[in-house]
């Protein structure tokens, strides 16, 4: 596999830490960044080093799908420029395949029945999770709505939005500094936790 690599006949590989013969990390180094790389590990300890050898994502175990589609999207995006076109191999007469719209809002449950709030995702500064409610905040504006900090976040894209802490879901759009494991938004101060170690490496990579 490493030679394959080295040859140059791959774009994009997904690459284990833990490996019979070589690490991922020795591999990595001996592959002379012929192909772009998305680490896989159930070990955050070891995301930095992967970032500094310009890896392309860090995925810890175990993957949920939708993240591992956001790596590959990620990876195909950088590969872009390289890739041959698509069309072409469909044939010319091929119509092009519709995209979707980007959605750049979600709608909250307001504080009376059937009420619903629609917040832009730019507005939105960081959010807090209070037990059975959270607290979306905004530039001079808290919008409460009903529901899990889990659930918020399964509908708010990653990227700008990053969960760093149990209780915490930031914006990476509004970080203006980031001080060891603490990034500053606007006044406020958001410690990272060690249950989300590998966000402080996407904090100060935006990604």
């Amino acid at each position: 596999g490493l030679t394959w690599v080295q040859q140059g006949c791959a774009d994009l590989v997904f690459l284990d830490i833990q490996m019979p013969r070589l690490t991922g990390l020795q591999f990595l180094k001996l592959s002379g960044n012929k192909a772009k790389v998305v680490l896989t590990t159930a070990y955050p300890e070891y995301a930095l080093d992967g970032f500094e050898n310009d890896v392309v994502d860090y995925l810890l175990k175990p993957i949920p799908f939708e993240r591992f589609l956001k790596a590959a999207h990620k990876a195909l995006t950088l590969l872009a420029p390289i890739l041959p076109p698509v069309a072409p191999l469909l044939g010319a007469s091929a119509p092009a395949l519709p995209v979707a719209p980007a959605v750049g809002h979600i709608f909250v449950k307001g504080d009376t029945k059937n009420k619903y709030l629609r917040v832009n995702h730019a507005d939105i500064l960081y959010v807090e999770g209070l037990n059975n409610y959270v607290l979306l905040h905004l530039p001079g504006q808290r919008v409460a709505t009903y529901q899990t900090l889990k659930e918020l976040a399964e509908t708010l894209p990653q990227p700008p939005f990053l969960r760093v802490h149990k209780s915490y879901i930031v914006s990476l759009d509004h970080v203006r500094l980031v001080d060891g494991n603490t990034p500053y938004i606007q006044e406020k101060l958001i410690s990272v936790s060690d249950t989300y170690r590998e966000a402080r490496y996407r904090l100060v990579r935006g990604s």
